[in-house]
């Protein structure tokens, strides 16, 4: 026997409520977020930087590690979520986190306050990680901190970054865009399944080849420290078409998304 009209009614509106209770949870973050301090922001932004780098290169040791293996292609990427389950556990600043974060609040109070305090914290996020991925990229290449077989393992992992144009960067940024801020929302109802939503879904971005604007950056950095590609190329075709997908991915997709099925149950 099928449900009653009531029956429907009900599940739709215990339905309808769980989501609007993942909205809010991620929601308040936001707002916590928008009123942190600037020197909190950067100096939470840089070291997001520096921890979503140590994807590329853990994905690099096992690339090394895994030379003689047929699988080597598959389990590489795990390495990729390495750098994602320190940064979202440890609740760093990452600005493909704050794509749905902090505009949930200005969808429900789109304020000329609201849209400078998420214009601000972005900007700064986004620079700290840039300045943060760079420095690590600098220390890997010119500090002599990995073997010099792990830093061209760095540099082969981050070649097939060389085959893509920036329009191909910027759509492939889409789907990365749209899975990190899938992990955001799921995040509240993961019940202790944290760690694994995170290393699934980042997993996803690795295997799929798709295009992450800070971990991404690491490779960018690499290649233009090694002379693989021009500064310019890595700016103008990797990092800001990346950042670009990035964002329409996570806000122009699932943030709007998220917020118009609970929009009239606000």
């Amino acid at each position: 026997m099928g449900l009653t009209r009531d029956e429907e009614n009900e599940v739709s509106e215990r339905q309808g409520l769980r989501s609007l209770q993942v909205f809010e949870v991620v929601r308040q973050e936001g707002v916590e977020e928008l009123s942190r301090p600037i020197q909190s922001l950067f100096w939470s932004g840089i070291a997001a930087g520096l921890a979503l780098s140590l994807s590329i290169y853990c994905t690099a040791f096992l690339h090394h590690a895994l030379a003689e293996s047929p699988l080597r292609s598959m389990l590489e990427s795990f390495g990729y979520s390495v750098g994602f389950v320190i940064v979202i556990l440890g609740r760093l600043q990452l600005f493909t986190e704050n794509t749905i974060t902090v505009v949930l609040p200005v969808l429900t109070d789109c304020s000329r306050f609201r849209m400078q305090r998420t214009a601000r914290l972005r900007a700064i996020v986004f620079a700290a990680n840039m300045i943060g991925t760079l420095i690590s990229a600098l220390v890997a290449t010119l500090g002599a901190i990995l073997p010099p077989e792990q830093l061209e393992a760095a540099l082969a992992v981050s070649q097939h970054l060389l085959e893509y144009s920036a329009l191909q960067t910027l759509l492939y940024g889409i789907p990365a865009g749209f899975i990190v801020a899938s992990i955001v929302w799921l995040m509240p109802s993961s019940k202790g399944s944290e760690f694994w939503i995170i290393v699934t879904l980042t997993y996803m971005i690795a295997l799929g080849g798709l295009t992450h604007v800070v971990a991404g950056s690491t490779e960018w950095f690499l290649l233009a420290l090694a002379g693989e590609m021009s500064w310019v190329r890595a700016v103008l075709a990797g990092v800001l078409p990346a950042l670009v997908g990035n964002v329409i991915g996570g806000t122009g997709l699932f943030a709007l998304i998220t917020y118009a099925q609970v929009k009239n149950e606000i």
